[in-house]
């Protein structure tokens, strides 16, 4: 039996702010059980979804010291889906509306979260073959694991895996302050360790240190090796790059159904969706107050607002797509300038654009499952799980090639009739125009063709199963077994 233990920042259902909480929540559940013992670390944030604070049961606390100072760790725990969660208390860290906040303040949180992950392993009668890490909150595990930790008999022989969801965090702040956070000795804080220029960097730290690095699609993987993507660490993914391995990340097949979906006016599957699916649309164009006209395309957007996600080629060419008598629909929050940009335009084409700035876990599947188009023109995608969710509800994704987008979206050939989607290499408002009037034109004069492109994105296999499997490739590669 294998044992492999996850530690992560956040983790559906207990705490979500982004993708990675949708990986660290669904990949654990998809091992096979008779293989693999996989057990989740995380920290017990006051923020967490309530619902699941009453089943935590008491493990056991202690005090652990972290450099000068001596804290506080509680072990809690629960069962969830057959994974057993391991939850970190304490007030002093965890505490907060949000389970992220000040720069400075979050890395003594995770420099702590870090060390009391490797300290109740021996408590809770566990000792892991694989540590499987997850962005730069886990990054001082590798290197921890490598320090004072390597001395005790219980650790010796535990591998690492480090995972990066974005490079674009990497957690860095002055090595002084970083020194006296984590109780890291001085020979750690060298160019080829954890500095960087003249900072500390904890993801670097976890990239150097780990025995194996992965991230989420082998496009990314690729494209981390160069200085546009590689966010200053270029060098270092080179360096490493016999170690670093992409796994597309997959999305939660019951979650995402639009067969027995909960949240949408209609089910459909992919026999009845020519009949079925449009019955969303008409659904949401009454809710948001659109125009009701089944023939109008209706293209969706649902994602954080920043400029990674390619908001700014939208913005140029926004009034030339309303022009087309297109419905778009935004779903999400993020930076005030492209908060205000949708509002603005949801003002202006009032009954064509409806700006949703907020966050609706129903209002999101309402999306996938209603519009003809889903819009993804981001500058980088380490994976991207919007398009994958699209696919599956039969949504035409329409994307930029690079990341894990080019990596599941296959471009629409029509001589030979495949492709799932339609996309554009370079990043540029009017060649993302270009592409969007291609799939209208698709649409409006080509049904059978549109039908067909939403048959192969309905049939393509993105659960978690086929990651889940080359997971455990990878981690029977590095234990030689």
């Amino acid at each position: 039996m294998k044992k492999i233990l996850f530690v992560a920042s956040e983790s559906v259902p207990f705490i979500k702010t982004g993708g990675l909480a949708d990986v660290v929540g669904s990949l654990p559940k998809n091992f096979n059980k008779e293989e693999y013992d996989c057990r989740v670390i995380l920290p017990k944030y006051q923020c967490m979804n309530q619902k699941y604070v009453g089943q935590l049961e008491y493990v056991t606390h202690f005090y652990m010291n972290l450099a000068w100072r001596s804290q506080y760790v509680g072990v809690l725990k629960t069962e969830f889906e057959g994974i057993t969660y391991y939850f970190i208390d304490n007030e002093y860290y965890f505490s907060g509306s949000k389970p992220y906040g000040d720069v400075c303040y979050d890395l003594e949180k995770f420099a702590f979260f870090s060390r009391a992950a490797l300290s109740i392993l021996p408590l809770i009668d566990f000792r892991p073959d694989i540590i499987h890490c997850h962005d730069w909150q886990t990054g001082l595990i590798p290197v921890f694991l490598k320090d004072t930790f390597a001395q005790g008999q219980f650790y010796q022989g535990i591998k690492s895996i480090m995972t990066i969801h974005n490079l674009k965090f990497q957690g860095i702040w002055d090595a002084k302050t970083v020194k006296d956070l984590a109780g890291l000795a001085d020979y750690y804080f060298t160019p080829d360790k954890l500095l960087h220029y003249k900072d500390a960097n904890f993801l670097k730290g976890g990239i150097v240190y780990a025995d194996y690095v992965t991230t989420v699609s082998n496009t990314y993987a690729e494209e981390i090796k160069t200085p546009f993507y590689g966010e200053t660490l270029d060098g270092l993914m080179r360096a490493r790059s016999n170690c670093l391995f992409g796994i597309v990340n997959g999305i939660d097949y019951d979650a995402y159904n639009p067969e027995t979906d909960t949240y949408i006016a209609q089910n459909y599957n992919i026999k009845n969706f020519r009949k079925e699916k449009i019955k969303n649309k008409r659904a949401l164009q009454q809710q948001l107050g659109l125009e009701q006209d089944d023939r109008k395309f209706m293209i969706g957007l649902v994602s954080r607002l920043t400029s990674q996600k390619g908001l700014d080629l939208i913005q140029c060419v926004m009034d030339e797509l309303c022009s087309d008598g297109v419905q778009f629909i935004v779903l999400g929050t993020g930076e005030e300038q492209y908060e205000n940009m949708f509002r603005h335009y949801d003002w202006k084409y009032n009954n064509s654009v409806s700006a949703n700035i907020y966050y609706s876990e129903e209002l999101s599947h309402k999306i996938y499952a209603s519009c003809d188009a889903f819009l993804m023109p981001s500058l980088f995608e380490p994976c991207g799980l919007s398009q994958l969710m699209s696919l599956r509800y039969g949504t035409v994704p329409i994307v930029r090639e690079t990341g894990g987008l080019k990596d599941t979206v296959e471009p629409y050939n029509e001589y030979e009739s495949k492709g799932t989607g339609f996309s554009f290499a370079n990043y540029n408002a009017h060649e993302m125009l270009n592409t969007i009037r291609y799939a209208e034109h698709v649409y409006y004069n080509k049904k059978r063709e549109w039908n067909k492109i939403i048959d192969r994105g309905m049939e393509a296999d993105f659960s978690w199963n086929s990651s889940a499997k080359q997971y455990e490739e990878l981690y029977s590669r590095l234990l030689g077994w």
